[in-house]
């Protein structure tokens, strides 16, 4: 786990045609494995429209199980390209029960987990809580629990250690500590977040920089790389003004600098990452050693105050 190792994401919108996102998707996959890319990620819910804009009980016909049609697809795919691919999608873990993973499938094809998300928003045109049971626990793909069932969990994959957190998880600087101190070099953040229409002008940029903010705190915070995916493009919800997916994917060192960026078109980010300089880092930013894990016990509080 030594060795260098590249990062790819894939920054592309979706539609309806489930089939022809997966089609896309896998064209884009080839696409980084064939500019390097050792470690790719999909954009959160990558196989279909963000479908949580509104309640409505059909779309839980979108969910699959995992292992499924999809996570076979992109097992076969990862094994041809000896890639690992990080699959996230709506998953039907049983009846009334539903998640939103992310599949982790190392390069020779094995399904090594599944992250299920830790926090679910409820917000205009983001319905989460609707659909998504939050994750509470570790699971491999034969049902028997894998690791503590505390919610987090990494992966070490052929290139590196991975590990995985979905969208509004960025927000939230526990889950970041959490996964590097299980010994995560990479924290990878599907996303699908955008821009309400009528708020873009006075709050778009503000919004992006926030979101890209936080995220490279974490990497800065935990001396670790992050690599965020998102999604691009206008989807329409009737009765609404729809949600734009701004993009802007990035990867970031551990000193929290750009080493690979997207603005709001369909690209492919790439960054070659050294886990050397997550070495260097931690040596001069003891942040890990000088932590007072005596003193925290407060933080399991939800609030504290008069």
């Amino acid at each position: 786990m030594d060795a260098t190792f590249t990062v790819g994401l894939i920054q592309d919108h979706a539609d309806a045609d489930v089939p022809g996102n997966v089609a896309r998707a896998t064209r884009l996959v080839r696409e980084a494995a064939g500019r390097g890319a050792q470690i790719i990620c999909l954009k959160e819910l990558f196989n279909s429209l963000y479908f949580c804009k509104t309640q409505v009980c059909d779309r839980f016909d979108l969910a699959e199980p995992i292992p499924g049609p999809t996570t076979d697809a992109m097992r076969a795919l990862a094994r041809e390209l000896s890639v690992v691919i990080v699959v996230p999608i709506f998953e039907k873990q049983a009846s009334g029960i539903y998640r939103n993973s992310a599949a982790v499938i190392d390069a020779d094809g094995t399904l090594l987990g599944v992250y299920r998300k830790m926090h679910i928003p409820d917000d205009p045109l983001y319905h989460e809580k609707y659909y998504f049971t939050p994750g509470d626990g570790h699971f491999d793909y034969h049902g028997e629990q894998a690791g503590e069932p505390n919610g987090f969990r990494v992966w070490k994959t052929r290139y590196a250690t991975i590990g995985v957190l979905i969208c509004w998880d960025q927000w939230y600087p526990e889950a970041a500590r959490i996964t590097a101190l299980m010994g995560a070099q990479v924290l990878f953040y599907p996303t699908a977040i955008g821009w309400h229409p009528s708020e873009k002008d006075e709050w778009g940029t503000a919004q992006v920089e926030a979101w890209r903010t936080i995220q490279r705190a974490h990497a800065i915070a935990n001396g670790v790389y992050v690599a965020s995916p998102n999604r691009v493009g206008h989807e329409d919800e009737p009765g609404t003004n729809g949600i734009t997916f701004f993009g802007h994917s990035f990867i970031a060192d551990p000193f929290g600098r750009y080493v690979g960026e997207a603005g709001e078109g369909e690209e492919i980010v790439i960054a070659r990452c050294d886990p050397s300089l997550i070495e260097s880092v931690r040596r001069n930013w003891p942040f890990l050693r000088d932590r007072r894990v005596d003193a925290y016990g407060p933080i399991l509080n939800r609030y504290i105050g008069a």
